[in-house]
């Protein structure tokens, strides 16, 4: 075997390694300083570089020290000579002004290095006491070995992690790395480079600003190539002596030096850990206890332990109803889990980023990102950053960054050489090329995502409960346990009294009495209820999925419904995320659409402007935009599916296309502008003048047809006024003056809606005009000469851009209120534009303005707060000097509180923990002078707290609140993670859907709890009964299974099928103190269950006399004539078990509406779910009385058809029943006594929500 290498010549190259170490990349054996040359530095003497025979050899031999051969290109009498010839060699050594180490073989056998730690800093270098090489040893593919050196990084990821935590100070940081890198240079005797970097460092802390881009830009690229070993240009080289694939090699050893960018994600809890979560629940594990003991009971001590067959099936039965459950419960939750992660893994898949190696652009994923690598993006379709990095250029132009998903701040920041782009954030305009300098964990964005991953244990503000939902339903099983067990008690007290003391049976008997009391507790326990709750929660978020609601909490579905508040995003929830213009001024004329569905441009042509205003605006704005910045395809009905490039800019053009014209026909036809074959030649008449933060404008000169130039401007409104001498119009003006002062009137009324406000100008040029002539008396903003083409110009136009707000929000806040839902905007955004959203949205309304006006500053007190003065009010210093949450300054402010305006995420978390830990509603003072004097009410419990997110720090906060929302469209993958449900279009109005959905969960389970508690009820004092009458009860436990676990859990999934009806939100929230059964389920369950029992005592007691049946007491009880006789099952208890069975049926309709609805039927044929398993349950029981006698304690051969009828009247009794139970409770309403004792407990249950 041959193993060819090859020598690399290129400048900055790097070593690789072999594919096999990239398999078991923790077997690193040796470390070193590898900058230096083996040969010509004396300290490293041991280290050689061999030749292909001696690699052959080494292969070969690996137990064997290698010995130079003779041959033409290395002379054995010395390791000099050897290495003189080096440059000829397949394999060459390192000289550190033009490339780093190759490769390099230790004469130590491999078997005799040791290693040990070494440099903390990378955490992946081990030193040979030897030689002190540093070296990887691998094994080759014939199972020899091999060492492959890598470079001694001179920084490790914790210091590139520290440089990128200081974003905002860098020259500083950069400087300390520079001279580290120095001072490791001068160690390997690289005196030159540590020159190099040590003299670039102290210019970086010379305070000269003009000096200050000139040495950014060095210092990143001297970063890149002598700290990171990266080619600014060409990036990483991962070509060479590795063969074809040598390129993984290398990037693998950069991710064991530097780490992934792929970071571990949430483990997924293992099917067996969500079971046995599942178990945790109170109810089953009294179900548990119950279930054990009754086997054991039975099958040792009980009647039929000497021959028991079907004795152990009722235990055996509350334990499968207890595995079903559990199984069901955690099979959805883990079924979760990986729809959640392929859904992540999709979008991550197809989330590609371009980076240069080798001198050649490639597209890679995120996970496959190493630091070093060169990065290029730019703001059209690679504008996403996954990696923390520093920016090489270019530096012409600032590249401009949203870092508003890490700071809140929705400004763009202009970022120039040097600077640090933080993971996370993403390129709004501009392009650039960075060099990455920290990936996964070590990156800012990774640590956020590690610490939502902890588990936020010393955490006050992540603390987490129960759901409202888990409290009231684990505080009805337990009073459901304190009701069975009671019940049980007394069956067990009673049976003794009156066996052993009334009819004087024998001590023996107390087995019989304790399985009776057993009996009617199991009765008593709901086993259906948990399955019930998991079906209905199940079936909710699969439906929610078709809503754009991604459920990934089952939980959460009902908690919202329990909403009070929704603290939601202004920026794609409430608004489009789409820039829009909404208004010009042009020709001393508003043009402003007072309907959110006419555009811009309609209202323009309706208007009647003159049509050679319109035409030059359309020139202007087609003509001075970017190339880079076109509209999607038009749609079928004419309109434009937004664009790529400038948000800005793509509003302009849309507008154009409004307009009715098209800005490519207008660039194409436009000598100067156009780049299409007839015009092409033109093209250098023409000249574009880039926008600038010194100008605050941007330009383009055309050459005019008759000779001339004509000059289109457009940028900052009062920039460009300032720059104007006369305006255009389509009529004669009295005087420039009175123009001026209109256009700076609609400057500051757009201002004052919210809008950003752009001016188009344009200036006519004679021909010959020096264009690249500067000012001698106007100035940029800089203090530079401004350019005299962009001087005396033209007024043409204002125009009023927005993010306009979602046509469906106004309905869905609208609703919100009407639900007794608060909704408190939160965005970073300035307050006038936070007031115009928020008021068109109704969060804000007429009530809270002290003036006409709709504008921040005549909003009342703690209405609108910006946010460094919420923080400063609801934090104070304690003596340590640490700022500490003030929960009651807190509560001062946030029943006021709607909107809060140029906020962080951290104001997101406060806000949540403060809302959630008021008790504000305990001060009843408090609370009726909030209702006096401003008509506020506030909610009579804790908050329930809603918080949507998109940004990377929002995940606390979506974590801390009771129900996460996250953005499906534009929220990062951290705030994905963290939240509980994710909006998969962005929308506000999803969230009410929730908000519905989540109420009609609880509505379901009610309808599920009257429905079950009124089987428990009748089923219990039966079976009561038939213990103090016969000693057993008339419902085998067989027959109470099908009751208890497998129709109610059918009648869980019918109920739980219920559509939400839009009526669920014109009602308050549930108080987390309120139970879930009212006081009209009471009356429901109590006169169903009383209905039942009468039919089924006249069954038990008179039946054999009506019907002529023998009693099922003599035809089932235990002959002692025969021995091992059972009785067999009579007709008389099987009619009871079929009717009781069709009264739950019907009941069942019954139970569909909990409000006392005359049409029990309305809305039935609408949900063929529910018509389906009724169906099938009955079909089902009447298969079990026909054909399954034994099996389920039933007659043999069924009844008869006459009996059959009575079953089947008796059920459909229900129903009229129904009616009664309402005439009754309407009467007990209107009773004087009661409906006073009601209207105090309602004044006591102050409303829900705070009034707009």
């Amino acid at each position: 075997m041959e193993l060819k290498t090859e020598p690399l010549n290129d400048e900055y190259a790097t070593p690789l390694l072999s594919k096999d170490w990239s398999e078991n990349p923790g077997k690193p054996l040796s470390s070193s300083s590898s900058q230096a040359s083996s040969f010509q530095d004396p300290k490293r003497t041991h280290n050689r570089v061999l030749d292909p025979q001696q690699q052959q050899q080494l292969l070969l031999n690996p137990g064997q020290s290698i010995t130079s051969q003779k041959s033409p290109l290395h002379n054995s009498d010395s390791d000099t000579s050897f290495s003189s010839n080096l440059s000829s060699s397949s394999i060459s050594s390192h000289n550190f002004d033009s490339k780093l180490p190759k490769m390099t073989v230790s004469e130590t056998p491999p078997e005799a290095i040791t290693s040990t730690s070494a440099n903390g800093t990378n955490g992946s270098e081990h030193k040979d006491p030897s030689n002190g090489t540093s070296a990887l040893l691998c094994k080759s593919s014939a199972s020899a070995r091999q060492i492959y050196q890598g470079p001694e990084f001179p920084v490790g990821p914790l210091e590139l992690s520290a440089l990128a935590e200081e974003h905002g100070h860098t020259r500083g940081a950069i400087a300390s790395l520079l001279l580290d890198g120095a001072k490791f240079h001068k160690s390997d005797g690289y005196t030159d480079r540590a020159y190099v970097l040590e003299k670039c460092a102290e210019r970086l802390s010379d305070d000269e600003e003009k000096k200050g881009a000139v040495d950014m830009d060095e210092a990143a690229e001297l970063l890149a190539r002598d700290l990171l070993y990266t080619d600014p240009i060409k990036g990483i080289d991962t070509t060479g002596s590795g063969g074809g694939d040598s390129g993984d090699h290398h990037i693998e050893y950069r991710k064991h030096v530097f780490g992934t960018n792929a970071i571990a994600a949430k483990e997924f809890d293992s099917f067996l850990k969500l079971c046995w979560d599942a178990l945790q629940d109170f109810v089953l594990i009294m179900l548990i206890v119950l279930g054990v003991i009754s086997i054991v009971v039975e099958t040792t001590i009980g009647n039929e332990a000497d021959h028991c067959t079907t004795c152990w099936i009722e235990g055996a039965a509350i334990l499968t109803s207890v595995c079903i459950v559990t199984l069901v419960t955690a099979g959805i939750d883990y079924a979760k889990q990986g729809a959640f992660a392929r859904l992540s893994q999709a979008l991550n898949d197809r989330n590609m980023k371009l980076v240069t190696r080798n001198g050649k652009q490639i597209e890679v994923i995120d996970a496959d990102i190493v630091v070093g690598d060169i990065l290029n993006v730019n703001s059209h379709n690679l504008a996403s950053i996954p990696a923390d990095c520093i920016l090489l250029g270019p530096a012409s132009e600032p590249l401009k960054m949203n870092e508003s998903s890490l700071t809140g701040e929705s400004v763009p920041v202009s970022k120039l050489p040097g600077d640090v782009i933080l993971s996370g954030t993403n390129a709004v305009e501009g392009s650039g090329r960075m060099v990455v300098i920290a990936v996964g964990t070590s990156s800012v964005a990774g640590k956020i995502k590690a610490r939502v991953y902890a588990d936020g244990a010393g955490d006050e503000l992540d603390a987490d409960e129960d759901s409202p939902l888990t409290q009231k339903l684990e505080l009805i099983a337990k009073h459901i346990g304190i009701i069975g067990t009671v019940a049980a008690v007394v069956a067990f007290g009673a049976s003794t009294i009156l066996g052993l003391a009334v009819e004087g049976e024998d001590v023996e008997n107390l087995v019989d009495y304790f399985i009776v009391a057993i009996t009617v507790l199991a009765v008593a326990v709901p086993e259906g209820l948990p399955l019930a709750v998991t079906l209905a929660l199940a079936f909710s978020s699969n439906k929610m999925m078709s809503e754009q609601n991604l459920v990934k909490h089952l939980e959460s579905c009902e908690t919202m419904g329990c909403a009070t508040t929704i603290c939601t995003d202004k920026t794609g929830t409430l608004t489009a995320n789409r820039m829009t213009a909404r208004a010009v001024y042009t020709d001393q004329q508003d043009f402003s659409p007072t309907e959110a569905s006419q555009t811009l441009g309609d209202h323009v042509n309706a208007r009647g402007l003159a049509k050679e205003s319109i035409s030059l605006i359309a020139k202007c704005i087609s003509i001075d935009t970017m190339n880079e910045t076109t509209l999607n395809e038009v749609d079928s009905s004419g309109n434009v599916n937004g664009g790529i490039g400038n948000p800005t800019e793509v509003a302009l053009l849309t507008f154009v296309h409004e307009l009715g014209y098209s800005y490519t026909s207008i660039r194409d036809s436009t000598p100067g502008r156009s780049t299409s074959a007839q015009l092409k030649e033109q093209l250098s008449r023409g000249k574009q003048l880039n926008f600038s933060s010194a100008r605050k404008m941007m330009s383009w000169v055309v050459p005019k047809t008759g000779g001339g130039y004509r000059v289109y401007t457009k940028g900052a409104s009062e920039v460009i006024l300032e720059r104007c001498n006369s305006v255009h119009l389509s009529f004669v003006s009295d005087s420039f003056e009175e123009s001026v002062l209109g256009i700076r009137g609609a400057i500051e009324a757009y201002a004052r809606r919210g809008m950003r406000t752009l001016a188009l100008a344009y200036r006519e040029l004679p021909e010959g005009a020096d264009l690249e002539a500067v000012s001698s008396s106007v100035s940029n903003s800089d203090g530079t000469p401004a350019l005299k083409v962009e001087t005396e110009l033209t007024f043409l136009a204002l125009i009023g851009i927005e993010d306009p707000l979602r046509p469906e929000v106004p309905p869905a806040i609208e609703k919100c209120y009407k639900a007794g839902i608060d909704v408190r905007m939160v965005t970073g955004d300035s307050p006038n534009t936070a007031v115009s959203i928020a008021y068109q949205a109704g969060i804000l309304r007429d009530e809270h303005f002290i003036a006409d006006e709709r504008v921040a500053e005549n909003l009342r007190e703690n209405v609108l707060m910006e946010g460094k003065d919420f923080r400063s009010k609801v934090y104070r210093t304690t003596s340590d000097g640490l700022k500490e949450f003030d929960q009651g300054a807190f509560d001062k402010i946030w029943p006021h509180l709607r909107v809060l305006a140029r906020s962080s995420p951290d104001d997101k978390l406060t806000l949540a923990h403060g809302l959630n830990q008021s008790t504000l509603y305990e001060d009843k003072s408090k609370c009726k002078e909030l209702k006096r004097d401003f008509d506020i009410r506030i909610f009579p419990d804790r908050q329930v707290v809603a918080m949507t997110g998109d940004g990377t720090n929002d995940a606390p906060a979506l974590k801390r609140a009771d129900i996460g929302f996250a953005m499906g469209i534009a929220g990062t993958q951290i705030a994905k993670d963290a939240a509980d449900i994710i909006l998969l279009d962005d929308n506000f109005a999803s969230i009410v859907v929730a908000a519905k959905w989540g109420r009609n969960i609880y509505a379901s389970i009610q309808k599920f709890l009257q429905f079950q508690l009124t089987v428990n009820i009748a089923a219990v004092v039966t079976a009561l009964v038939g213990a103090f009458a016969y000693q057993q009860s008339p419902l085998a436990a067989i027959q109470l299974l099908w009751v208890n676990l497998i129709m109610d859990a059918l009648a869980s999934l019918a109920l739980a099928s219920e559509k939400p009806i839009d009526s669920l939100l014109e009602a308050d929230p549930v108080n987390r103190s309120d139970s879930m059964i009212t006081e009209r389920m009471w009356f429901n369950m109590i006169g169903q269950a009383g209905y039942q029992l009468i039919v089924t005592m006249i069954l038990l007691f008179e039946g054999p006399d009506i019907w002529g049946y023998e009693a099922g007491d003599i035809v089932e009880q235990d002959d002692s004539k025969y021995d091992d006789y059972v009785g067999e099952p009579s007709e008389h208890y099987t009619m009871i078990f079929n009717t009781f069975v069709w009264m739950q049926l019907f009941n069942e309709i019954n139970s569909r509406h909990l409000h006392g609805e005359i049409n029990v039927f309305k809305g039935l044929s609408s949900n063929s779910l529910f018509i389906g398993i009724w169906v099938g349950t009955a079909a089902l029981q009447v298969l079990m009385i026909s054909f399954f006698s034994h099996a389920m304690r039933v007659k043999e051969g069924g009844l008869p058809a006459d009996i059959w009828g009575w079953c089947l009247l008796f059920g459909v009794g229900s129903i009229p029943m129904q009616q009664l139970i309402n005439a009754v409770y309407s009467i007990t309403r209107n009773y004087g006594p009661l409906r006073k004792r009601r209207k105090q407990q309602s004044i006591r249950d102050v409303s829900v929500r705070s009034i707009p």
